[in-house]
């Protein structure tokens, strides 16, 4: 696993629960809000964390933590992903996955072995403008395939989308409401620029909070819960 950080503790990454989040370096995007641009773009990688360095830490925190959020860049472009999630369970954590969709493969693997116990995954903008959002040829088939796999898994989960007001429309989010109609939990984020992939996007705004509450209120018809953040 090329780990290129370690958060020790964190509230609010994963619902109710305690947790460290390790970050994977490398990413099949070029969103330009990005705030982590040194997991994005490899010339910002620093040297991954030895593993053994990390499961050394798990184990000291055996009692203290509750889970492992794995997020990145992209987890799913790490071959040995799934390796990597067996141990940590065999040390007796929940794990939560933050994942942008574009490997449904191994997302189908992991939900069939049941090794994760929640999902976050990334929804960019509708499918027919990913494109705009993530900077490269993005095959929309694919964010369906891993949606649906998400939906049906059995596995609690919520999709979210940033809020980057040049990128994104209220009529953007009522189309992805549509494609994610019958979602158990939405969550709109804020956009907040404290460091980006592009620099020039640090002059960007996020949604008013008004046209976050009436989003809220749109696409409330569409999925069960609609939240912000």
């Amino acid at each position: 696993m090329l780990i290129g950080g370690l958060q020790k503790f964190s509230m609010i990454d994963y619902p109710d629960k305690i947790a460290c989040i390790v970050f994977t370096q490398g990413c099949n995007f070029r969103c330009s809000y990005c705030h982590n641009p040194e997991l994005v773009e490899p010339k910002l990688f620093v040297e991954p964390m030895a593993e053994e360095i990390f499961f050394d830490f798990l184990k000291e925190r055996k009692g203290k933590l509750d889970a492992v959020v794995i997020t990145g860049g992209e987890p799913t472009l790490q071959y040995d992903l799934i390796e990597f999630i067996k141990k940590i369970r065999d040390l007796g954590f929940l794990i939560k996955l933050d994942t942008n969709g574009t490997n449904p493969e191994m997302l189908k693997e992991i939900i069939d072995q049941k090794l994760v116990n929640y999902i976050a995954m990334d929804i960019k903008a509708p499918l027919q403008k990913y494109e705009k959002i993530t900077g490269i040829l993005t095959d929309a088939k694919k964010i369906k395939t891993s949606i649906d796999l998400v939906m049906k898994s059995g596995v609690d989960y919520e999709f979210r989308t940033t809020l980057v007001k040049n990128l994104l429309s209220l009529d953007d989010l009522k189309q992805i409401g549509e494609e994610i109609k019958g979602a158990k939990r939405y969550f709109l984020q804020k956009f907040i620029p404290t460091k980006t992939v592009k620099a020039d996007m640090m002059q960007e705004q996020s949604f008013s909070d008004e046209e976050i509450e009436e989003a809220k209120k749109q696409l409330n018809k569409l999925v069960a819960q609609c939240l912000s953040r």
